[in-house]
């Protein structure tokens, strides 16, 4: 009876040893939705850091938007105007509204002017007549809001030949504006791209055309 009794005392011992394989299988059965979480969550991380390094792209590569900070495109554009700039494969033509990285300036200060002449090209201002020439032929300037004083500087340029890989670059607010008269031509390693379009304020939004353009 004894041997009897130790035999059950075994076979009740066992018995929680076999409960315990169940409950260590429960987690088992539940662990499929715990990586399901996970590979979505991984698979949302993923879709954020594509669509933010798509952005970074875009922004760098593509079109970036400005603000304009400033009078010195008026009238063309006014302080707070936010605009489009087109990066890609831009090539500098005059006419256009350009962003750039002034000489001698942070890399982060950026200024909006209008390309006057590009390489080759020779430009000579008439403060007497408030004309521009650029090889020999006057330009036509209708974006203009009134005529153009001499600024009596020692630094301002009158006559220059646009050196290669450079253009001449004036703010349409001609008596307000700090441009290729005093620092100089531009760089096109400097130009950041074309405005292409103001889209705010939305009353005054404007796709931006080359006045060359016929």
């Amino acid at each position: 009876m004894e041997e009897f009794n130790n035999n059950q005392n075994n076979e009740s011992q066992q018995i929680p040893e076999v409960d315990n394989d169940i409950t260590e299988e429960t987690p088992q059965e539940e662990s499929p939705k715990k990586k399901s979480a996970a590979k979505e969550l991984l698979e949302w991380i993923q879709a954020i850091a594509i669509a933010v390094v798509l952005a970074l792209l875009v922004r760098n590569f593509v079109f970036t938007v400005v603000k304009v900070d400033g009078q010195s495109m008026e009238p063309t554009l006014q302080h707070s105007d936010r605009m489009i700039v087109w990066r890609l494969g831009y090539e500098p033509e005059a006419g256009d509204i350009i962003i750039f990285n002034p000489p001698q300036q942070s890399k982060n200060v950026f200024w909006v002017k209008r390309v006057i002449a590009t390489e080759g090209q020779t430009v000579e201002i008439d403060y007497n007549t408030n004309s521009i020439y650029v090889d020999g032929e006057k330009i036509q300037e209708e974006y203009l809001g009134e005529e153009m004083r001499d600024p009596m500087t020692n630094y301002d340029i009158t006559e220059i030949t646009v050196p290669k890989d450079c253009v001449f670059a004036m703010g349409d607010n001609r008596n307000h504006s700090t441009d290729s008269r005093f620092v100089g031509c531009i760089s096109e390693d400097n130009i950041v791209g074309k405005s292409v379009v103001r889209f705010w304020p939305f009353t005054n939004m404007e796709i931006f055309k080359n006045p060359n353009d016929k």
